[in-house]
Order: structure tokens, then C-alpha cells, then sequence
């Protein structure tokens, strides 16, 4: 759509059917494909590849350059799917030499003031509440929640089916299925409501509550727990994410739920 308010560098590929609203500025070496809408005074700089069916709201900055001294100016990209929303004022950054993209999955809500760093793989699905912001290189993997003002270290890794309850700093890796709470952050149970939703079936919710009560509330040490997991649980799609999640942790899972630490 032509926009006369709006500025669309000539280099850029825009679809025809591209709703573009006053105040946009979009940068040169951008694509955008069908039926995405973009909000008034929103920015797409340089690198950004955006999907089909996107909404963009205003005031949004996607693909700026990474916040990181080590960047060299680089060419890099943002690569965010179909059927994203991104809300008011969130910032997605450009990938480093590291990975070279920053990376947004398929229908995912980044709500308003999200932040997302450079080098970030974000799943499909996902949703980040207002004012989430995932420091660099953080995997986020398929129908994960983060919830509002949740602030997450540098590589660490959000497991699929998680959720993380709001204001909850995250230094540790969450695993599949979980969700998390508390400071420091702990295990308070597995996301059984979001599980059902999605189609669970009470046997593999059941199947996935034993996995973690061996791993968070029996006692064990982590290597114990995974031994005893191996050696007593059926193998099960489910079972061994979370074995293939904790084998490949790089900054350790998060802790186990305890009494003690209320007193």
C-alpha cells in the first residue's frame, strides 16, 4: 500500500498487499511478504525479514543493531515467521557473527516493550508478556509463556510447554513442560493447564509430574535423577525431552522447590 507519510527505502521488497501506516520508516535490504500490517511510527531497519499475516504496532524497532561491543557491523538479520504480532515499543535486534540471525517462529505474541537481544531463537507459538526482555543468545523453544517484566540471562534456554511467572529473573535453564516462580528460581510444578489445552492426555501429564518429582522433589542430585529416569520410566516422547534438555544444558536447570527458602 502506498503511503505517502511513510518513508519505504526503494531497495526494499515490500508485497504489493502490504499495509503501510503513516510515520513508517522502513530501511533498505528489508523484505516484507503478504498481508502484513505495520502501525504508525514503527521502524524496520536494515536485516529485517518479516513473514506473512505479521502486525507490527506502533513504535516498535525491528532489526536495529545488536547491543553488543563485540558487534562489528556485521551482516546480519532479524527473521520473525507468519502470523506474528509484536506489540507497542517491543525491540528486536539483529544477529551477531555468532549466529548471524536473531530468529522469531511462527504465530508468536511479543507484547508491548518485549525485548528480544541479539542471537535469540524465539519457537513457534510462544508468548512473551509486556515488558519481558531475553538478553543474548536465550533459546526459547515452541509454546513457552514468559510472563510479564521476566528478565532472562544470556544463553539460557526456555523449555517447550513452560511458563514463568511474572516478574521471575531467570539465570537458569527451564526445562520442558515446567513452571517456574519464586527467587531464586525454582521449580513450583508442571504446566498441566497449558498441557490439557494443548491436547495432553492426563497419562502423559502423570507420566511428566513422576519425571519431576524424581528430579525436584525426591531429593536426588540431578545426575542421580536422570540415572533413576533412565533406568524406571518408560521411554516416552515427552520422557526424553526432558532427558535430551537437561543432557544439553550450558548453564544448568533451575532449582527444586524447598520450604526452607521462605525462612
Amino acid at each position: 500500500m502506498n503511503q505517502p507519510l511513510a518513508y519505504v527505502n526503494p531497495q526494499a521488497k515490500v508485497a504489493a498487499n502490504v499495509v503501510i501506516e503513516p510515520f513508517v520508516s522502513i530501511d533498505k535490504n528489508v523484505i516484507i511478504e503478504e498481508g502484513t500490517w505495520i502501525g504508525s511510527n514503527a521502524t524496520i531497519m536494515e536485516g529485517a525479514r518479516i513473514g506473512k499475516n505479521c502486525k507490527i504496532f506502533p513504535g516498535a524497532v525491528i532489526s536495529a543493531i545488536p547491543q553488543d561491543l563485540k558487534f562489528a557491523g556485521e551482516d546480519t538479520i532479524v527473521k520473525i515467521g507468519n502470523n506474528v504480532v509484536i506489540r507497542e515499543f517491543a525491540t528486536i535486534n539483529r544477529g551477531t557473527k555468532a549466529s548471524y540471525e536473531t530468529v522469531i517462529g511462527d504465530n508468536t505474541l511479543l507484547m508491548a516493550y518485549v525485548h528480544v537481544a541479539h542471537d535469540c531463537v524465539v519457537g513457534n507459538n510462544v508468548i512473551m508478556a509486556n515488558a519481558a526482555m531475553l538478553a543474548g543468545h536465550v533459546i526459547v523453544d515452541d509454546w513457552a509463556i514468559i510472563g510479564g517484566m521476566v528478565p532472562v540471562h544470556q544463553f539460557c534456554h526456555i523449555g517447550t510447554h513452560s511458563i514463568i511467572a511474572g516478574g521471575t529473573g531467570v539465570g537458569k535453564d527451564v526445562p520442558p513442560y515446567t513452571k517456574a516462580a519464586r527467587e531464586p528460581l525454582s521449580y513450583v510444578g508442571v504446566n498441566s493447564i497449558g498441557l490439557r489445552r494443548r491436547g495432553f492426555s492426563p497419562e502423559v501429564i502423570s507420566k511428566i509430574q513422576e519425571i519431576y518429582r524424581i528430579i525436584f522433589i525426591k531429593g536426588y542430585n540431578v545426575s542421580q535423577a536422570v540415572e533413576i529416569i533412565e533406568a524406571r520410566v518408560e521411554a516416552t516422547p515427552e520422557r526424553d525431552e526432558i532427558l535430551s534438555f537437561i543432557a544439553n544444558s550450558s548453564r544448568g536447570i533451575m532449582k527444586g522447590y524447598s520450604k526452607l527458602r521462605d525462612k
